[in-house]
């Protein structure tokens, strides 16, 4: 699988939940970098990451970026926010066309997997779900945000003690939440003392 580097010095998700934050990473919105213009840039991220790549259209690219949108503002909602009732909405529409099914190996472990046969948007949501399965059972998913910044919303790994990490690093995006804020008191400070 193909490394997105991350933002300070965070490491990356666990293995679970890689897949899903480099999906959702695959645009910078501060730089306006995407790198799902087309759907032959989704088949060849799906490649690159263990999936077959078959089934690209302009469908499954218009599937996939909701796709990549809604997981945004699910992590989002994991620093204390709302998932939107629209994106609850598309994402159980995705969901619904990307069935999962419960494997068992020669041990007698089970997981959950992809069902056989998808492609496209379905292949990718399937295996996007089978992670999220995963990460619940371990008790990773919460800890997967995106940034409160609204100019960034980068998706990270939220590795702190206590799980509550609202930027990607301190070091930028932290830092100007805190000058903005200290500013905008400064003023209101300054109006009530003169």
């Amino acid at each position: 699988m193909a490394r997105v580097e991350q933002p300070g010095v965070r490491s990356p998700a666990p293995e679970a939940l890689q897949l899903v934050q480099d999906l959702v990473n695959t645009v910078d919105l501060e730089a306006g970098a995407d790198e799902l213009r087309t759907a032959e840039d989704a088949a060849g991220w799906a490649r690159g990451r263990g999936l077959s790549g078959l089934g690209y259209d302009a469908g499954a690219l218009a599937d996939v970026l909701t796709l990549r949108e809604a997981l945004r503002d699910v992590c989002t909602a994991h620093t204390g926010t709302d998932v939107p009732a629209a994106t609850v909405a598309a994402l159980d529409d995705l969901l619904e066309r990307a069935p999962l099914r419960l494997a068992v190996d020669a041990e007698g472990r089970a997981a959950v997997r992809p069902a056989a046969g998808l492609t496209g948007a379905a292949e990718v949501t399937a295996a996007v779900a089978a992670a999220i399965v995963r990460a619940t059972a371990d008790g990773t998913w919460p800890r997967l945000k995106a940034c409160a910044a609204d100019t960034c919303r980068w998706v990270y790994y939220d590795r702190s003690p206590a799980g509550r990490s609202r930027w990607c690093t301190m070091a930028i995006c932290g830092s100007r939440a805190k000058m903005r804020t200290y500013r905008k008191n400064s003023r209101a400070g300054a109006r009530e003392a003169g």
